[in-house]
């Protein structure tokens, strides 16, 4: 075990934020799993250990299934945010088996690999036009104008959200995810908490109306959706909605500006790919590899498990880094080097084991049609000034990413 008094990791420095790789670096040459104090996790550096963890069932996403919070060691969180912890707990990515087996088994049976390959041609039709858009404008932000509104209508598309109701979307997913991010502050918890009570009573009216009128739609499949005795209870289903469409696009979201951010920082790179678009789906791999939309992700030790001869109990939280592993000489050659032909990518941006993302396939797919459009119809695409990066950690992405159309 090694310490990290002296080391780079700092989750609330913005410079570390910024550019978060050379510390990995640091904890990867250090050991296998770090104690790291002021978060009380240990953190878990390297790809080997991390992909493994993943497909531990030693390590869970809770521990309710198995322990109270006292027999687990662990304080209750405080009542006034009931609203979200009902609200994220009843949705699969927080559970494990029996509960999460039942959930992601009906869910699958509406997210289909035909109904992802059904979207296609709304997919990048819908890219076309906001790439359309941009380049009638002379340019904007490649956040707002297309980074956005591309996964947000999809999934709500798949949803059956009518479009004059999607507004709220994305403040309300906004909101929830900065829970996720290490300390959340009050303030940030009571923005989840609001966030949670509004979006699950518009699902709730939202699921009634299809119960009345089921559409041809993922919330009516839902409805659905069922396996002998087993059926989605309507806070399961909200729970659901409400994460497919935060998972649904925050990753994409981040993937597209970050991506296109770590492009126009290498010009050679960027010229390849705009000479050869059949690059676009190995440069969406690499590019979820080398600035990784979600940097981290935690799991809590059910059984004692034991790391290079370190001892970690149960009760502890242990913090898997993915932008770590993503950037682990002993799986990618020259990790730090951007490279769209990167042939073997096993890069772990959506996760492994039980709870590897439902919405990869779609996630890909969107990506690819974003890059396209813009390579195709934005070609003197450029940036215009520096973007900021928000100051989240674990959910990695920019304030926004200036463009103009040269």
């Amino acid at each position: 075990m090694a310490a990290v008094d002296d080391l780079r990791f700092d989750p609330w420095d913005p410079a570390f934020v910024a550019d978060p790789y050379p510390a990995y670096a640091e904890l990867r040459e250090r050991g296998r799993v770090i104690r790291y104090e002021p978060t009380d996790q240990w953190l878990v550096p390297h790809h080997a250990d991390v992909s493994a963890l993943l497909r531990d069932r030693r390590l869970g996403r809770t521990y309710g299934h198995r322990f109270s919070h006292e027999e687990f060691g662990r304080t209750a969180p405080p009542a006034e945010h009931e609203p979200f912890h009902t609200l994220n707990d009843h949705g699969m990515l927080d559970l494990e088996p029996p509960d999460h087996t039942r959930i992601r088994r009906l869910v699958s049976k509406a997210f289909t690999p035909r109904t992802v390959e059904r979207l296609k041609p709304y997919v990048r039709r819908l890219a076309g036009e906001l790439v359309d858009a941009l380049v009638a404008a002379g340019g904007g932000d490649l956040l707002t104008d297309v980074a956005e509104p591309l996964p947000v209508a999809v999934i709500a598309e798949m949803l059956g959200i009518p479009a004059s109701e999607r507004a709220p979307l994305r403040p309300w997913s906004a909101d929830i995810c900065g829970m996720y991010e290490l300390s959340p502050s009050q303030e940030t918890a009571r923005r989840a908490v609001r966030a949670s009570v509004e979006f699950s009573e518009y699902l709730r009216e939202l699921i009634a109306a299809r119960r009345k009128e089921p559409g041809d739609d993922l919330i009516s499949g839902l409805i659905a959706a069922h396996d002998e005795d087993d059926r989605l209870t309507e806070q399961e289903m909200i729970s659901t909605a409400v994460l497919l469409l935060n998972a649904g696009h925050e990753a994409t979201v981040n993937a597209t500006v970050n991506g296109w951010w770590a492009l126009f920082r290498d010009p050679d790179q960027l010229a390849a790919l705009r000479a050869d678009h059949s690059l676009v789906p190995s440069a969406v791999e690499e590019l979820m590899r080398y600035d990784t939309p979600l940097q981290l992700f935690e799991r809590w030790v059910l059984d004692d498990i034991e790391i290079d001869g370190t001892v970690i109990p149960r009760g502890a939280e242990v913090a898997l880094l993915f932008g770590s592993a993503n950037h682990d000489p002993a799986v990618f050659t020259a990790p730090e080097r951007l490279d769209l032909t990167r042939g073997e990518n096993p890069h772990i941006s959506f996760s492994a084991g039980i709870h590897y993302c439902i919405g990869a396939p779609l996630a890909r797919i969107e990506l690819a049609a974003s890059m396209g459009a813009i390579l195709e119809k934005a070609p003197t695409l450029r940036l215009t000034t520096e973007p900021a990066r928000k100051p989240n950690f674990v959910i990695r992405g920019l304030e926004g990413l200036s463009v103009e159309i040269s």
